[in-house]
């Protein structure tokens, strides 16, 4: 077989931000596995967050799809919050139907989209962002 007999798989790649974590998800043809850094979803020991990062495939048949989710940075919530939005994001793309999509941000808008906020930085005089340091004169 020739190099340009080879058929190339359709992949869909998206990304997904929460807080300071940043995931991305990789949907290709498969068997319908779901791995989060190399690690299936269903060997993680909280069920919340197997729940969350799970949540956007109710809307979706994956059972002929792999995901691949790489996610960096932040703490495991945040990280189960931007692979949910990835893998919501990537879907999408994928199938390319506005209803779905539209029943996508009925359910949960932060499927679809980022959630902006982001942690306010601490300033001098005080051990944190909006609060200062008091003086006791006793």
């Amino acid at each position: 077989m020739s190099i340009k007999e080879k058929k190339k798989s359709k992949n869909t790649i998206a990304r997904g931000k929460r807080k300071r974590a940043i995931a991305r998800a990789t949907v290709s043809e498969g068997s319908g596995i779901l791995r989060v850094n190399g690690e299936a979803v269903h060997s993680f020991n909280s069920p919340f967050f197997r729940q969350t990062i799970a949540e956007p495939l109710k809307f979706f048949d994956t059972s002929k799809l792999d995901i691949k989710v790489t996610v960096t940075g932040g703490g495991t919530a945040g990280q189960a919050q931007a692979a949910r939005t990835a893998i919501a994001k990537a879907l999408v793309a994928r199938s390319g139907d506005e209803e779905t999509r539209r029943k996508l941000l009925e359910f949960d808008r932060t499927l679809l989209v980022e959630d902006v906020r982001r942690v306010e930085p601490k300033k001098f005089k005080g051990p944190k962002a909006r609060a200062r340091f008091t003086k006791s004169y006793r």
